[in-house]
């Protein structure tokens, strides 16, 4: 029986032995990532006390992430997805390696933290395309959207208690113990891939280059539910992302306590958790387009929010509410990409949206603290949630296609699950 229409359906978790391993490992070191991430935002701001510096995080991982991720995106439409995800992951358990050897060692060094994080982007760009292609391959279409869910709340469980974990870790133990933990996370993952099948792309493949690059472009060009999901994500995440200015907000208004930052963060997840355990409703929609631009449009409301909050508790609500609003849009994106686009193509396809999804937000970032940098981190996240509204009500207006999609009439190929 699946789970009431209300509530987040865990029936993926029960069809396939497959996804429930993997799902469990992501879970995992989805935590270990952000101890990483906060010890990372706490490090580079220790150093510089600069929000254009801690912006350059996300400049460092968004050009690798990018250049990488279309190669990735090639390679995942070309060879076994499996191994692919499997060389990536270990690849991004030597770079922990190694940002533990450098907090441990007192290197201070900007330049090798920021390198450090440019060559995990690179791993995960590589390795990200195959990944997002692994739950409409192992669960039945009909649950795609669920797995999907599910995979959002995982994340966002990782974010409600991950940053706050990392708040006490770096208090008590510095930032090389949150490095060194993230490492150790990896296991779970690690072994969740070893389990899985072969996941060789269905269908004619082409060749990895810059010709097989282009014709996934051609195919994103020609569909313009696929062009509008996308451009939706990019305006949310470039013109309303917020965490390179949670140091600065915090030190103007908090106190500066690492705990307090890890706070901001975790309101987000609290905000996700609520939303993705009452996602049942939305993963059953037939109108996925429909709520990723409602949802889209409450994050940047939420953000802007958070901008003009002195009081904690509403500062915090605010983020909640935004949490809330981009797992919903997150989860109606990637049933629409997955479920609109032939499998032969779904590597490059998931590639321009992991690249939006994870660069688009570390350049957010950097416009964030270069805003802030000239005018204060207030008017940062207030213009940006603004312009971010304005932006997807452009889009809302001027794309029918993506106004009217559902999930009852897409063009794609039948996809067989695999346990």
């Amino acid at each position: 029986m699946r789970s009431p229409v209300r509530l987040v359906d865990i029936q993926p978790l029960r069809e396939s032995s497959a996804f429930r391993r993997l799902w469990l490992g992501n879970t995992l070191s989805g935590l270990g990532g952000q101890l990483t991430l906060v010890a990372v935002l706490f490090q580079t701001w220790t150093l510089t006390e600069s929000t254009v510096a801690v912006g350059a995080i996300g400049l460092a991982q968004a050009v690798p992430m990018v250049v990488f991720g279309l190669l990735g995106g090639t390679l995942a439409d070309s060879v076994d997805r499996r191994r692919l995800v499997l060389a990536t992951t270990i690849g991004q358990v030597a770079v922990t390696a190694l940002l533990a050897a450098q907090a441990l060692a007192d290197a201070g060094s900007l330049p090798l933290l920021l390198g450090l994080v440019g060559l995990q982007a690179t791993c995960a760009g590589l390795g990200g395309p195959a990944r997002r292609t692994f739950p409409v391959r192992l669960l039945p279409e009909q649950l795609v959207s669920a797995g999907l869910a599910l995979n959002h709340l995982s994340i966002q469980v990782s974010m409600l208690i991950g940053p706050a974990l990392a708040g006490v870790v770096v208090g008590i133990w510095g930032v090389g113990a949150c490095y060194v933990l993230d490492g150790l996370t990896f296991v779970g993952a690690l072994y969740a891939v070893l389990r899985l099948p072969s996941m060789r792309p269905l269908g004619d493949t082409d060749r990895p280059g810059l010709r097989a690059i282009w014709s996934g472009w051609q195919l994103l060009a020609s569909r313009p539910v696929l062009r509008g999901t996308l451009l939706v994500d990019l305006l949310a995440t470039v013109l309303a992302m917020p965490v390179a200015l949670f140091p600065a907000i915090n030190d103007e208004r908090f106190g500066g306590d690492p705990e307090t930052l890890g706070l901001f963060l975790s309101a987000i997840a609290l905000g996700g958790i609520v939303a993705g355990a009452g996602s049942g409703r939305a993963t059953r929609s037939p109108r996925p387009g429909v709520i990723m631009l409602a949802a889209a449009s409450v994050w940047g409301v939420g953000i802007a929010g958070f901008g003009l909050s002195h009081q904690l508790w509403l500062a915090l609500g605010c983020l909640a509410v935004a949490g809330a609003a981009d797992v919903l849009s997150v989860i109606s994106r990637g049933t629409i990409v997955q479920l609109a686009t032939p499998d032969a193509y779904r590597g490059r396809i998931s590639a321009v949206e992991h690249i939006i999804g994870v660069s688009g937000p570390d350049v957010g970032n950097f416009r964030g603290g270069l805003v802030a940098g000239v005018t204060s981190a207030s008017f940062a996240l207030v213009s940006g949630g603004v312009l971010c509204v304005a932006g997807i009500g452009a889009v809302a207006a001027t794309n029918t296609a993506l106004r009217r999609f559902t999930t009852h009439t897409r063009d794609r190929e039948p996809v067989a699950a695999i346990d």
